[in-house]
């Protein structure tokens, strides 16, 4: 099976958000033909991480997330689990984040195996969208130390060498309840919380980094009242900041509950640090994949927890999915990078282990 093949049966298996055992399977019995050594973890029901391994030495390690997030059928123009190829483009929620990625990275760990090739792990996890909550889960002595990390995010196939780091923060403000038809009675914590939000959106004067960007704050999501007759007593607002080098979450947070402008308690949700790899320790890495001046991306990745986990693993991400599509309406993926993609793979794998 080619790896855009793969691909495609990947998108058609729906995890949205869970279901990741049934995607963890179907790549399991591909791993276990080539030889390698396999062992899936389902800590939640259908939900599950993936490791692979041969050879006793592991200098290179492949990872993925399995899980995608949600996709409405009713907004979107095709099926969102499609997994057609369509004007060159793979169809489908995942499609480019990242099941094209994952599809090149087994496709190439397996024809390595099939070659004579040892020093191979393969990492494949649940519910990295909502914090790499299976690379945390997967239990300690599980994974084989490991000198490279390659992460198959999508790239378009460009060398990234680092990401923002990300502090997911929830600011609760506490305000008086009164008769909806007397707000003059009360005190609003919606209204403070909507005031916050305007401000937090409005910042512009966040640490900024050469190679990282700037540090952004993104108000994601609120919650308050219990109907409109009633003065909201309660309100939560949820804030996605991603963190450059230079930036702390100690400091971000500090910033944040100043913007806030009223008393705030404040909750960390998600909290992973950035990933900045020297460009020197990995130049081998970069010419095999293609070379190129690296990148640096946005998003996180489930390096955040593995390059640690690894004993501190050199961190590549680069794969075939257009980094543009993820998490959009009518997701697609460039049909014609899949292949190059577990090319580039294969080559790391032979020239370093």
């Amino acid at each position: 099976m080619s790896a855009l093949d793969l691909a495609a049966e990947l998108v058609r298996l729906d995890t949205r958000g869970g279901g990741e055992r049934a995607a963890a399977d179907l790549l399991a019995g591909r791993l276990d033909d080539a030889g390698l050594a396999v062992t899936v973890h389902e800590t939640r029901a259908g939900r599950a991480n993936l490791v692979a391994r041969h050879g006793d030495d592991t200098p290179v390690t492949l990872t993925g997330h399995l899980d995608t997030v949600p996709a409405d059928a009713a907004v979107w123009s095709f099926d969102p689990l499609a997994g057609d190829v369509v004007d060159g483009r793979l169809r489908g929620r995942g499609s480019s984040d990242m099941k094209a990625g994952v599809a090149a990275a087994v496709v190439a760990a397996a024809d390595h195996v099939r070659a004579g090739g040892r020093g191979v792990q393969v990492v494949l996890t649940f519910g990295e969208e909502t914090g790499c909550e299976g690379a945390r889960e997967i239990p300690a002595g599980t994974l084989a130390p490991s000198r490279t990390l390659l992460v198959a995010e999508p790239t378009a196939n460009h060398v990234v060498l680092g990401h923002k780091g990300v502090l997911w923060l929830a600011l609760r403000a506490t305000g008086v309840p009164a008769h909806g038809s007397r707000p003059d009675l009360g005190h609003n914590a919606l209204v403070d919380l909507a005031r916050a939000a305007v401000r937090v959106h409005e910042h512009d004067a966040w640490p900024t980094s050469p190679t990282h960007g700037a540090t952004t704050a993104n108000v994601g999501m609120m919650r308050a009242g219990v109907q409109p007759n009633v003065v909201p007593d309660r309100a939560e607002l949820t804030v996605d900041l991603r963190l450059v080098p230079g930036d702390t979450p100690d400091a971000a947070e500090a910033t944040v509950v100043d913007l806030a402008g009223v008393a705030v308690e404040t909750e960390r949700l998600v909290e992973l640090p950035l990933i900045d790899t020297d460009p020197a320790r990995v130049a081998r890495v970069v010419e095999l994949l293609g070379g190129g001046t690296p990148r640096y991306a946005t998003y996180f990745t489930d390096a955040s927890v593995l390059a640690a986990a690894l004993g501190d693993a050199d961190t590549v991400v680069f794969g075939p999915g257009d980094p543009e599509q993820a998490h959009v309406t009518d997701e697609t993926a460039p049909a014609g990078l899949v292949e190059p993609a577990a090319d580039a793979f294969r080559r790391v794998l032979a020239a370093l282990t």
